[in-house]
């Protein structure tokens, strides 16, 4: 392939290989996950025809994963974080330690040396930020207490491997294992220095800053430049955070997504960075694939084996007990447990420097990297399972502050979906009245607006069918679908009507097409924006001149 067209391709035969196999799990009706990674495989190395671009795809996962967690910081207050703490510091550090000493024992019966197994083990010991980031959400269980453990406990794990990956070359880079104490001591207390400077900076001059550059901008009126403002700020303070201060990019942009966040602006930002959120997460999938060698589950079954049991049982466990040690129930265990089983990015950038530093042999990588992809591949079954016995087994566990999707609805007479600029005026005028309503809101900002103006909130998506039917949507006699999103209203329409076949459903549109899609998918009812404004100027305008 030319030179001049080496991203092309890798991004065309990534994406292209993806949907494929996303569409072939989809029929077989398994996470697209494996679809992602099998596509990996496919035009990888390691297998015949094409072979896209190893390290270009890394990069571009790489923006995935920033704009990803800078998603999450939108949605992810101070106050969250903080909030969890007390467990997300101590039970992320113990995990690591039960899972880095698992590591070491599965090393050292390998015959590798103490610092290789070392190594090893920490690189199984850190979850992926994408695998676990998707699952949450694809379950909206980021605003929960369970989420919120979850990744409070996670960016604890990314600061530890921040530490790791600066102290491993001071340790092994030029004495071997000997390390020099000294210059150990000397290389910690600089990162400490640069995470505590660039926590400072962002909150005492990016906080100010950033804020009012987005304020600025939106002000401007021009959609184009509010899109190219929020991605600018996501990549610049990443990029920035891991060149001048040494933390990694998912961390910088999570701080840049939290400061962000605390504006009326977030929900706005979130939106404008989502499709280009999700095409590169796909391509974090898809660049998994690209390094995993099929022939090592061939060539070292018993190794592959272990290696998986530490990533998917051993940390899974210890994370369970230390939840419940802390007092949580045991579906917030288990939620939290499920989600860390499983490694990723800095587990691959850890093995490579380990090989790199000539102290992680090379069969340790391969090892690590078949322990990823299996853990990937599983997790979403495991999670699966864990969200259904949690639903079937246990009472709903008693609900933190904010958190409404575990609140049973008081009135299911009339279900509102969306409490933005449409929606709250509805909201407004029925609540006004004083009749029952139940609001379905995936946005925190929102659904606390909804709250307090008296109607019951369901926090999730409204297009899956378990949300809609927790918001009491088989006795309900209205439906209300105030989102601007045809397509997702369309689909929302098809399940309401599937769950009942009796209830009234009224839905907004913006063209003609979209209302005969709601109207073909079952809509009784579809106002259309446009229509109703020029019918009501229209109408103004003859009073005026009669």
């Amino acid at each position: 392939m030319p030179h001049d067209t080496t991203l092309i391709g890798t991004i065309v035969a990534g994406l292209g290989v993806a949907f494929l196999m996303a569409a072939l799990a989809q029929r077989l009706r398994i996470s697209p996950i494996a679809g992602y990674l099998l596509a990996g495989i496919l035009v990888g190395p390691f297998t015949p025809g094409f072979v896209a671009d190893t390290g270009l795809a890394m990069q571009l996962a790489e923006i995935g994963v920033i704009l990803l967690m800078f998603g999450v910081g939108l949605h992810f207050s101070l106050k969250d974080l903080l909030s969890v703490r007390k467990i997300a510091v101590p039970g992320a550090i113990a995990q690591i330690a039960v899972a880095w000493a698992l590591g070491i024992m599965l090393g050292l019966w390998l015959g590798w040396s103490v610092a290789g197994s070392a190594v090893f083990g920490l690189a199984l010991s850190v979850a992926s930020t994408v695998v676990l980031l998707r699952a949450l959400q694809a379950r909206d269980m980021i605003e929960t207490e369970k989420g919120r453990i979850a990744v409070g406990w996670l960016i604890v794990e990314d600061l530890v491997m921040v530490l790791a990956l600066v102290l491993l070359p001071a340790m092994f880079g030029d004495r071997g294992d000997e390390g020099n104490s000294t210059g150990l001591l000397q290389s910690a207390a600089i990162v400490l220095f640069k995470v505590v400077g660039f926590v400072a900076f962002m909150f005492v001059v990016a906080r100010r800053i950033l804020p009012w550059v987005l304020h600025w901008v939106a002000h401007t009126g021009s959609r184009e430049l509010f899109r190219l403002a929020v991605l600018a700020i996501a990549l610049g303070v990443a990029f920035g955070a891991a060149v001048i201060f040494d933390v990694s990019f998912a961390l910088g942009a999570f701080f840049a997504g939290m400061i962000l966040g605390e504006t009326q602006l977030s929900r706005r930002a979130a939106e404008e960075t989502l499709p280009l959120r999700d095409a590169f997460a796909v391509l974090f999938f898809v660049s998994v694939g690209m390094l995993f060698d099929p022939h090592v589950l061939l060539e070292q079954p018993g190794p592959v084996l272990a290696t998986v049991a530490i990533i998917v049982v051993g940390k899974s466990l210890a994370a369970f007990a230390l939840v419940r040690a802390f007092g949580h129930t045991t579906q917030t265990a288990l939620t939290v447990s499920v989600s860390l089983a499983q490694i990723g990015e800095f587990s691959f950038i850890l093995a490579g420097l380990g090989v790199g530093l000539a102290v992680l042999p090379e069969t340790g990588r391969d090892l690590i990297l078949a322990g990823a992809l299996l853990s990937i591949l599983v997790n979403p079954i495991l999670f699966t399972l864990v969200v259904k016995r949690v639903r079937s087994d246990a009472p709903p566990e008693p609900a933190a502050a904010g958190d409404a999707e575990m609140s049973a609805p008081r009135n299911a007479g009339v279900v509102l979906i969306g409490y933005g600029r449409v929606g709250s005026h509805i909201g407004a005028l029925i609540c006004g009245r004083g009749d029952g309503l139940t609001v379905i809101e995936d946005q925190k900002d929102m659904a606390a607006a909804a709250r307090a103006s008296g109607a019951t909130v369901i926090v999730g998506n409204a297009t899956k069918e378990s949300v809609l039917r927790q918001a009491g949507l088989e006795t309900a006699s209205t439906l209300l679908i105030a989102i601007p999103e045809g397509v997702e209203a369309g689909a929302i329409v098809r399940r309401a009507r599937r769950i009942n076949p009796k209830l009234v459903i009224v839905a907004r549109a913006h063209s003609d097409d979209e209302v005969d899609d709601l109207v073909r998918r079952g809509a009784d009812y579809v106002v259309m924006a446009e229509r109703e404004t020029a019918a009501r100027m229209a109408e103004r305008a003859m009073r005026v001149r009669a």
